[in-house]
């Protein structure tokens, strides 16, 4: 167990003090101000928005500087929404997480999947409100076990885990994964799955993003694979009137006599159904991580993290 610092100390307090003003004002409302405070992040404070900016510019290249620094703003503004709207709607009930969304008829993916009776592998980039989406799975009765990597805070760690357990979704930390997974899916849930983020530690392949070489955790296809068990891409996504839209759609699972390729087959497609849509969607992807950090060394210098 990590020891507690007078710094986390601090932090946490914060955290839940911030938790605590916005909570009178609503999930919508609240949401809001956090991602109006969240824009001041980008200017004046500064804070990694040279990341942002480059990485927006290497995705989307017929952009100006003018459309960039839209699109970071957005980006920002996402981020303080999918921080706080979680929390603010952990006292909330299941009825309360569906309201936040419009109908979304792409749930039947998520039913015939699960159908099968092999448990389900959700997969999703920090696209939209990733948080919600397993939230949204979880109110909709698909019981969902999250896998979370640990947070440096062991406070807010606790916190926000007690948060996701409130929204109906159970949580395992990566630490847990290769013991927990296995028995999850035999029971007949679903488990979910970030996978676009380049994580020391992890099993990983390399795919496409944007046309760039992206380090892409391996672990959802290898689990799919082991126990030939269907794999969706799910993510919530910000509509126009404030509420989500729940997206979701199969990846295909291809078995042949080369693990490795098809491992990296599943991960290809993830990367690239990831792609469109944040192509859809860029100022709700979550630009502040580096999407590209940790490629192979022969990449060529035209294509290397910009």
């Amino acid at each position: 167990m990590k020891t507690t610092t007078l710094a986390h100390r601090l932090e946490y307090a914060a955290l839940r003090a911030f938790v605590g003003a916005l909570a009178p004002l609503g999930i919508r409302r609240g949401a809001a101000v956090a991602g109006a405070i969240a824009r001041l992040g980008y200017r004046p404070f500064g804070i990694r928005r040279g990341v942002v900016e480059r990485q927006i510019a290497a995705a989307f290249p017929a952009l100006d500087a003018n459309g960039i620094a839209r699109v970071a703003r957005e980006s920002y503004d996402n981020l303080g929404r999918v921080a706080i709207e979680a929390a603010l709607l952990s006292a909330g009930t299941r009825d309360d997480v569906l309201a936040l969304f419009q109908p979304s008829p792409q749930f039947q993916v998520v039913e015939r999947a699960v159908a099968r009776g092999h448990g389900l592998i959700v997969i999703a980039g920090h696209l939209g409100n990733w948080e919600l989406s397993g939230a949204y799975i979880a109110a909709r009765g698909v019981p969902l076990h999250a896998i979370a990597r640990g947070m440096g805070n062991p406070l807010s760690d606790r916190f926000f885990r007690r948060t996701r357990e409130r929204l109906g979704m159970t949580v395992m930390h990566d630490q847990e994964a290769v013991r927990k997974v296995p028995r999850a899916l035999k029971a007949g849930a679903a488990v979910g799955v970030l996978s676009d983020q380049a994580t020391v530690g992890l099993a990983s392949t390399t795919v496409p993003f944007f046309g760039r070489p992206a380090k892409t955790p391996r672990g959802a296809a290898v689990f799919a694979l082991r126990g030939d068990v269907p794999v969706v891409l799910v993510q919530a996504l910000r509509q126009a009137d404030g509420r989500y839209c729940f997206v979701a759609e199969e990846l295909e699972v291809t078995h042949s006599d080369d693990r490795e390729r098809d491992v990296d087959a599943i991960m290809l497609r993830f990367s690239a159904r990831l792609e469109a849509l944040v192509t859809q969607y860029p100022g709700q992807y979550f630009g502040q991580h580096r999407r590209w950090k940790h490629q192979p060394p022969d990449t060529p210098p035209h294509l290397r993290e910009p």
